[in-house]
Formats: structure tokens, sequence, C-alpha cells
């Protein structure tokens, strides 16, 4: 069972994380989501992050509307990136306005929220 830390816009996307752990109830679920969610930036945001970045297998990056002027999200991605950690861009919306976070690399894709799709994703298929 992988451990997912979930990135997301917290003033605008708070509810999409709670659907993600929502839908990580599911019986077949092949993860289990720590909801390390930093409610406040404080002096040390950027460390805990990192800290909790590090226990984790895997980094799910919830993009929504506003997810390219979340600072939070690119700063956990850039953390994601540095070390090492697996991450994918999770479509939170149905529609295409999903923006990507300023530090994600042009190749990184968005990809659609199913369920078929999001237990993959975790696999490492992309």
């Amino acid at each position: 069972m992988k451990r997912a830390f979930v990135s997301f816009d917290y003033d605008n996307d708070a509810r999409l994380k709670d659907l993600l752990i929502g839908q990580a109830k599911h019986p077949d679920t092949p993860f289990e989501i720590a909801d390390w969610s930093i409610k406040e930036a404080s002096a040390g945001w950027k460390e805990e992050a990192r800290r909790r970045i590090r226990a984790s297998d895997v980094v799910i990056v919830l993009c929504g509307h506003n997810t390219r002027s979340a600072e939070g999200v690119a700063h956990e991605l850039s953390i994601a990136q540095e070390e090492g950690k697996d991450y994918f861009l999770l479509a939170g919306y149905s529609d295409s306005a999903n923006q990507k976070p300023t530090t994600a690399k042009s190749s990184d894709k968005i990809y659609k929220w199913t369920w078929d799709n999001l237990k993959s994703l975790i696999r490492g298929n992309r």
C-alpha cells in the first residue's frame, strides 16, 4: 500500500481533497492518504512539508482552476521533484480550465480523475 501526499490549493480546492480522501476508502484502494495538509503558513511550513513529502511514496497534485497562482502547491511540487518523489497531476474538475502549478514541467500531463485512472497512476502507469 503506497502512502500518498496530496498537494492542493487550500483556499480554492479543499473540497477536492475531501473527495479524494473519500474515494480512497474504497475496498480496492492501492494507496492510503496521510492527511498532512498544512492549514496555516508558518515560519517552518516549508520544512514540515518537505518532511511529510519525504515520508510519502507518491505525491498527488490536485489541479483546479487557480492552481497556477497557488504558491504552496508550486513549492510542494518543487520539493517532490527535489526529493525524487513519484508524482502526478490530477484534474480536479471535468472542464478544461484546470491549471498546472508554476513548477510543473512542460512534459507533466494533467490526468483525468477517474477511479481506474487514479489506481493506475498510483501504480506508476504514466
